[in-house]
């Protein structure tokens, strides 16, 4: 018998909870969700205390006050960010929390906001946040992230279909890339990260010294890879020792390139929707590894802003390969969010890299000297596509098929 929506709400929140943060009986959970999803984050809330939560905290936003504190705030409102609130967030870190965070955003909320206060904010918030974006990208804590559909957000999606309809079909994107309408949507993670170790373990095991990427859109890169570099992709274990799963949906594998050994030309195959904006047709030609050309159809001055936050922001901090077969893909739309659109087609990201994609990368030094990048940002942006083919450079300059117009070619993938 078919799921109610009710039904499939809980499943949700109970894989969210169990498969995506890994909660353990006696942990302590923070939520961090938007007012809409009121009814999914009571569900995740029952969940987390039916398993034996000794804690759960739930911090609401609202993005209309966010766009509010730059429209009607003054220039010193607009960047005020009290050491409090800091202050608190890594108080939790340091007390174990696990964090899951709900998506659901506008992409065009801040349409027509002065870009660059938007970008000073955003750089002093990354620059307050360092210890917490540090725990969360070398995963010293557990977490995830998931979505819900609101109008804002499926309006940006489905923009020809009433309200209500677009709101229900984006709800039923969600359910079916997170797999939660399989009869068992636990065991079908399983079986789907099962999947994504048996092709991290091959890569691993090749340690190739860099992957080419091209495809008829125009890309045409080369992305030298960091020195030990490693391949991570759908479950996790960090220091806790519990398996998570960081992004629901996922269906990437991703390591860490070498800051200085990114050659060519990268175009993207979706757009980039970031501080609020919707940056199109990004191109950007890499030399040294630095982003020496970047341009941009829409947003450019937003992506430019971008690039600039520190040194690190032009160079990159991970390269993805994802098949163009994945189930958001197969949606056919386009989410407008990262989260989302990362999951239909490999990509790269400007800024910091994963401690964890480096062996070692948990020391400074070691990171550094692997050729790890540093940043205030880690940004995705899409150049994948169906016709795009990969292949992984040996230090003897052999090639070795992964992707053939999109799909994987190894047998790690079967």
């Amino acid at each position: 018998m078919p799921r109610t929506f009710e039904e499939k709400l809980h499943e949700y929140a109970r894989v969210l909870v169990e498969t995506g943060a890994g909660l353990q009986p006696g942990g302590k959970l923070q939520i961090n969700a938007p007012i809409e999803a009121a009814p999914l984050v009571r569900e995740i809330v029952q969940e987390a205390y039916r398993l034996g939560a000794l804690d759960v905290r739930v911090d609401w936003r609202d993005d209309q006050l966010e766009r509010l504190r730059y429209v009607e705030g003054s220039r010193e409102a607009a960047l005020f960010i009290p050491d409090w609130a800091m202050e608190q967030a890594e108080r939790m870190v340091d007390d174990g929390y696990a964090r899951i965070g709900i998506r659901g955003d506008d992409p065009n909320l801040l349409s027509g906001v002065d870009g660059s206060l938007i970008a000073e904010r955003t750089k002093r918030g990354a620059q307050l946040s360092e210890k917490v974006s540090a725990a969360v990208s070398g995963h010293l804590i557990d977490w995830t992230l998931g979505a819900m559909s609101t109008p804002a957000w499926a309006r940006s999606v489905y923009p020809d279909l009433p309200e209500a309809e677009g709101v229900a079909r984006l709800w039923e994107d969600i359910f079916t890339v997170s797999r939660i309408n399989e009869d068992d949507p636990v065991a079908a993670w399983e079986a789907h990260v099962d999947r994504l170790a048996r092709l991290t373990a091959y890569l691993n095991g090749q340690q190739f010294s860099a992957v080419h990427i091209r495809n008829a859109e125009g890309t045409d890169l080369t992305v030298g890879l960091a020195d030990g570099h490693v391949w991570d992709g759908g479950a996790l274990t960090g220091p806790t020792g519990n398996r998570t799963v960081p992004n629901m949906p996922t269906d990437e594998v991703f390591t860490a390139p070498h800051r200085d050994r990114v050659s060519g030309v990268a175009v993207a195959s979706k757009p980039l929707s970031v501080r609020g904006t919707l940056i199109s047709g990004i191109r950007m030609t890499f030399k040294d590894g630095k982003a020496v050309e970047v341009s941009a159809e829409t947003g450019e001055e937003t992506l430019r802003q971008l690039v600039e936050t520190d040194e690190g922001a032009s160079h990159l901090g991970e390269v993805a390969l994802v098949p163009a077969s994945a189930p958001v893909a197969q949606t056919g739309s386009l989410f407008n969010m990262t989260l989302f659109d990362e999951n239909a087609a490999s990509h790269i990201a400007m800024g910091r890299c994963y401690p964890t994609n480096v062996q070692g990368g948990g020391d400074a030094e070691r990171l550094a000297a692997a050729g790890g990048n540093r940043s205030l940002i880690h940004v995705d942006w899409m150049i994948g596509s169906p016709t795009s083919d990969v292949d992984g450079l040996t230090a003897g300059g052999e090639r070795v098929p992964l992707m053939r117009q999109g799909e994987w070619v190894v047998d790690a993938a079967k």
